[in-house]
């Protein structure tokens, strides 16, 4: 029996039971799962910015972008008319451009050291954009939807010379629209990819269908863990110690099904009583090995006043009380944790979620 065939059995001994509560955070993830005219609708605050988040989309509808003077009021009054009037999952996001000093222009000096050149009208300028969506991909319907939506609105905020923003109103003025013109002043929206999404985030690769089947009877996999990462808190390996060439050949099949079993069965009973202790765990088995991780995390990093970030507090949480025994560690000895005599990682440390297939389920 293959190593994929003896980790299903164990798994299909499993319960499949989903629970309810990840089912809503996936579906809020991808946006929309149940129709907005089910609730009442939730008082807007009227000083609120609603900032974007690295966990909102992934992709957006760009609505219209602000910049200068005024702009932080402009893109406010926008924001809180779409989601106040259209009840639509609006955001503003802010970037700051600094063009006050030097930059390298083209060519040498006499001296042969490189050009330095200053912008003609050096200043700090902050934009303003408002986005619209959480969507699934560039092509989801209901972005294409709210894409169409969007180019028809006529704000209030947006109407005559209403703002104090300069860029939106040399914008009206660029493109020809009037207050009596037919297109709506959004008319030129766009879908964009949340901007707070680290690089690698689209190019990340799906788990292959082997690895697919092998995690398809588990009941709390982290294929179907919602969030963008999780801690990685214990890891059983299966195949560390064998010959590479004699398992190719066959000679140690059964010593490495054993141990794959094993791990799997270790990662198991360590996601289980990590559950029963209300940590919100999952496993996941590949070919070599079974790891088991905690949490349910969007972004490990929070910006916080003045520019400066701080590690996410869940994921302090997790390292510091499933970590190594702080006290023990102060006077120069790791000593891992250990839980139901299972032995956690010397070093938890967070990871990205892997991606499962759409429909995986």
């Amino acid at each position: 029996m293959t190593a994929a065939r003896r980790l299903r059995v164990v798994g299909s001994t499993l319960v499949f039971v989903l629970a309810w509560i990840g089912i809503a955070l996936e579906a809020h993830a991808q946006g929309g799962w149940l129709p907005t005219s089910w609730f009442a609708p939730a008082e807007v605050p009227a000083q609120e910015m609603f900032p974007l988040a690295e966990k909102d989309g992934p992709w957006l509808v760009l609505a219209a972008t602000f910049r200068g003077e005024g702009a932080r009021e402009d893109a406010r009054r926008l924001v809180q008319e779409l989601r106040r009037d259209h009840k639509l999952r609006a955001y503003t996001h802010e970037k700051a451009f600094d063009y006050t000093g030097q930059q390298q222009g083209l060519g040498l000096n006499p001296d042969g050291t490189p050009k330095k050149m200053r912008y003609a009208n050096a200043a700090e300028v902050v934009e303003v954009a408002v986005l619209v969506g959480d969507f699934a991909s560039f092509d989801d319907q209901r972005g294409q939807k709210m894409l169409g939506t969007i180019k028809g609105l006529h704000p209030k905020a947006l109407a005559g010379d209403a703002g104090k923003s300069r860029s939106f109103s040399d914008f009206r003025k660029m493109i020809g629209l009037d207050r009596n013109s037919a297109k709506g002043p959004m008319h030129l929206a766009f879908v964009i990819p949340n901007p707070l999404l680290p690089e690698d985030y689209f190019s990340r690769q799906e788990v292959d269908k082997f690895v697919v089947e092998m995690n398809s009877d588990v009941t709390h996999s982290l294929l179907d863990c919602p969030g963008r990462y999780s801690v990685r808190v214990a890891t059983f390996t299966g195949a560390g110690t064998f010959d590479q060439k004699a398992i190719a050949s066959g000679e140690d099949e059964v010593k490495l099904e054993s141990r794959l079993v094993e791990a799997a069965d270790k990662a198991h009973r360590l996601t289980e009583a990590l559950r029963r202790s209300g940590w919100q765990a999952w496993e996941f088995h590949d070919r070599e090995s079974s790891i088991v991780c905690v949490g349910c995390i969007d972004q490990l990093a929070v910006p916080q006043a003045g520019g400066a970030s701080v590690v996410h507090p869940e994921v302090a949480r997790i390292v510091r009380e499933l970590g190594p025994d702080p006290d023990k560690l102060a006077v120069g000895t790791v000593v891992p944790r250990s839980i139901e005599g299972v032995l956690l990682d010397v070093k938890p440390r967070p990871i990205d979620v892997p991606r499962a297939p759409r429909g995986w389920r």
